[in-house]
């Protein structure tokens, strides 16, 4: 048994970049930006004096036709300027890995799989194959990551995320982006900004309404992040409205935030027919259309706005070397590798959370019978879920296949609890797995799941009962007391069986923490009517409402077991430093992630505690560790509404280091004087809109892009039944054959 270190990972980030053809040596004589040695915005001035006005307009739009949903090629497509020698941009779903149906490519486990691991370079190697799967696809933008907080787990996309934390969902997307760009791939952050659930989406009636503080605290930072350590180059803008204001033209968030405040100089990009505007869109930072091209292609007229919006697309295209690359791949080439496998089984490995274990039913010995229960471990197995960061495997190594590779296993697939409950007597474990689907396009009316019954009627027949949870986040557990062990494995991708085995086996301890809070009923979400797009609990999102409400979820944000045991001591404050050892203290090799957290003075009015470090720490049995974590001055600030900055409040920060959000065995505290640690939120620029289009504007969209109207229209529409499931593989996961079924 061991704790498999990521030697996968680290050989992938030191070949990150190895694959990509050689940069152009020399100016070519016919377009020379092309190969020169000039500085990027020279470069720039360059291309854009030798532009016509319609060569401009073709640049801040997509290509796809007027009956078109995406494409053409990819999700979206930008057309090449041959003439100057300006390639095209290939757009690319997903966060997932390759989506838009493509075949050929790697299945990764969820976004929130992947967050689970709490490793910056478990982040940087999921980056590394969605960059060069999308380059190897021929496509030079990745629509990932999507860096939305996780406010409420009934929404459809929270699948997506990296959770409910600011601070972890930033450091991960700082790490993924640079893997991604390694590439000379573009990475494009999604969706600015506070985008919480599907229901009516793109409709005036998917309006948030969030306070100026809770947004710069809660929903931007990780945007903040994204530009400033990751250097991001694109960001698109999301289907809601925030406060009265569509995202996609809302002055406060793509032109005073991102562009004034984060001091971001790439593109931003609308969701796929996420516009409600044209010139208002335009003149409120919006840079490109996707994925058509009628509201900025026959709506926008030339002028000092067109320049900036084709100067931003054309200052990533040269900093990635898009230029200077010969364009390599094709949409049908096939970009999996066993390299990218290994690094998908990993990912489900380290991300993979242990709940529960209890009289040590984990892990299993080779010697066990065990039955396999569930639908969810043969044909109905869910490696990725659905909407545009889908991903369609080759094939799934389903949880059955993994287990019976590894011991005696029999088989039922859980639709007659009765059948199923005898063929778990019959065995000295029983391992149910328990699904729920989650998709773009639908919100959940709840967290339950339909395998209750079925779970409950194995545990009357079998007290070694083990729960596999199969789904895109936190569910309720009324059956929690009745079963001995519970491992959350989210969306894990094509590796599932094998990386679950493994884990259930002891080849590899597991090491994940949850990233989201699972509640002990739906009652105790912050959202209490959902979806509303009312952010009341301001501040208090995920584990900062049960630690503000006194409340008791069913399992801890930044919680999960291991095979061995950890002790964490020593704890030391010097100035902004804080240090801590950490010790294996079982007989097994392991991994723990040791956090920080920060409470502020009361009059700061904070939640009590915020995650503003971790590390994990791979440590053989006996072997200790010192963790340092270094705060800034701006980890230790608020928002001031009243003048829009970031401030430090003079005084004694309680820090708090531990294995959990509830689990912060060590204490202490550090006193600072008060600072002021950033500028002030810069005005609109001139002539910036303060919502829509005006009515003349509005109705010569509709009278000129039809369809694009329509379709907008129809993604609110959409939302209230939702999409069908696509298929999770080129060859379909099946059950067992029948004559594997118990007598």
């Amino acid at each position: 048994m061991h704790i498999r270190r990521p030697f996968v990972i680290m050989a992938v980030l030191g070949l990150a970049a190895g694959g990509l053809p050689p940069l152009a040596k020399a100016a070519d004589p016919v377009c020379p930006w092309v190969g020169s040695e000039a500085p990027i915005p020279q470069r720039v001035d360059q291309v854009l004096a030798a532009m016509t006005p319609a060569e401009k307009l073709n640049m801040v739009h997509g290509s796809a036709g007027p009956f078109d949903l995406a494409g053409p090629v990819y999700a979206g497509l930008v057309q090449p300027i041959p003439r100057l020698c300006v390639p095209r941009l290939g757009l690319s779903d997903g966060s997932a890995g390759i989506g838009n149906g493509q075949t050929g490519v790697t299945q990764l486990p969820s976004p929130t799989a992947m967050a689970a691991g709490w490793n910056r370079s478990l982040a940087a190697a999921y980056g590394d194959v969605l960059g060069a799967e999308v380059r190897g696809k021929g496509a030079n933008v990745a629509l990932a990551p999507a860096i939305d907080v996780a406010r409420d787990p009934r929404a459809g996309r929270s699948y997506e995320t990296f959770g409910e934390d600011p601070e972890l969902t930033g450091e991960l997307a700082v790490a993924q982006i640079r893997a991604i760009q390694q590439h000379g791939v573009i990475a494009q952050a999604k969706h600015l900004a506070a985008y919480s659930q599907e229901t009516l989406r793109n409709t005036s009636l998917g309006n948030v309404t969030v306070d100026e503080r809770t947004l710069q605290e809660i929903y931007l930072p990780a945007f903040e992040r994204a530009v400033r350590d990751g250097g991001v180059g694109s960001v698109m803008c999301g289907y809601n409205y925030l406060n009265g204001v569509h995202a996609c033209n809302n002055t406060y968030l793509l032109s005073q935030v991102l562009k004034g405040q984060f001091g971001f100089d790439g593109f931003v990009t609308s969701d796929w027919y996420g516009m409600t505007a044209s010139v208002a869109a335009a003149n409120a930072g919006l840079d490109l259309q996707m994925p058509d091209g009628c509201y900025f292609g026959k709506r926008l007229a030339p002028g000092a706005r067109l320049d900036d919006m084709v100067r931003r697309i054309l200052g990533q295209m040269f900093r990635l070397g898009l230029f200077d690359r010969p364009a390599t791949g094709s949409p049908s080439a096939v970009v999996t590798t066993p390299r990218h496998a290994a690094i998908a089984r990993e990912v489900a490995e380290q991300g993979t959370v242990l709940l529960k274990n209890a009289d040590d039913v984990l892990p299993l010995r080779r010697s066990d019978s065990v039955a396999v229960i569930g639908t969810a471990a043969g044909a109905g197995v869910l490696g990725s879920g659905g909407g545009s960061a889908h991903v369609v495997a080759q094939a799934i190594d389903t949880p059955y296949d993994g287990i019976a590779a590894h011991g005696k296993v029999s088989f039922d697939d859980g639709t007659d609890p009765n059948r199923a409950a005898r063929v778990a007597a019959a065995s000295d474990v029983a391992v149910v797995f328990a699904a729920k689907w989650s998709t773009e396009s639908k919100d959940a009316p709840d967290i339950s799941l339909a395998d209750n019954a079925l779970i409950d009627k194995v545990a009357a027949a079998n007290p070694n009962i083990v729960v596999v949870l199969n789904t895109g986040g936190p569910v309720t557990m009324p059956w929690l007391a009745r079963v001995k062990g519970v491992l959350a494995a989210w969306y894990p991708g094509q590796e599932y069986g094998e990386a679950l085995a493994s884990l259930l086996y002891g080849d590899v301890n597991p090491s994940g923490k949850l990233p989201v809070t699972f509640p002990a009923s739906l009652g105790q979400v912050p959202a209490r009517a959902f979806p509303d797009g009312r952010f009341t609990e301001g501040l208090a999102v995920g584990y900062r409402w049960y630690d503000q409400q006194g409340l008791n979820p069913l399992f801890p944000f930044g919680f999960g077991l291991s095979y061995t045991r950890f002790e964490l001591s020593s704890l030391r404050i010097s100035g902004d430093v804080v240090e801590a050892s950490v010790t294996n203290t079982g007989s097994r090799p392991g991994a723990e992630v040791v956090q920080l957290y920060v409470s502020h003075p009361a009059s700061d009015r904070e939640p009590p505690r915020q995650l503003k470090g971790f590390e994990k720490v791979f440590l053989a049995p006996g072997e200790t560790q010192r963790v340092r974590f270094s705060l800034t001055p701006r980890d230790l600030s608020h928002w001031d509404s009243s003048a829009h900055q970031w401030v430090r409040t003079a005084g004694y920060y309680g820090i708090s280091v531990g294995t959990s959000s509830r689990d912060l065995p060590l204490t202490g505290h550090l006193s600072v004087p008060r600072a002021v640690t950033s500028a002030p939120t810069p005005p609109p620029p001139p002539g910036a809109p303060s919502g829509g289009d005006s009515v003349g504007d509005a109705l010569a969209n509709v009278l000129t892009c039809p369809s694009a109207a329509a379709y907008s229209a129809l993604l609110g529409a959409v939302s209230l039944v939702g999409l069908p499931r696509a298929a999770q593989a080129v060859i379909p996961p099946m059950n067992p054959l029948p004559a594997l079924f118990p007598n």
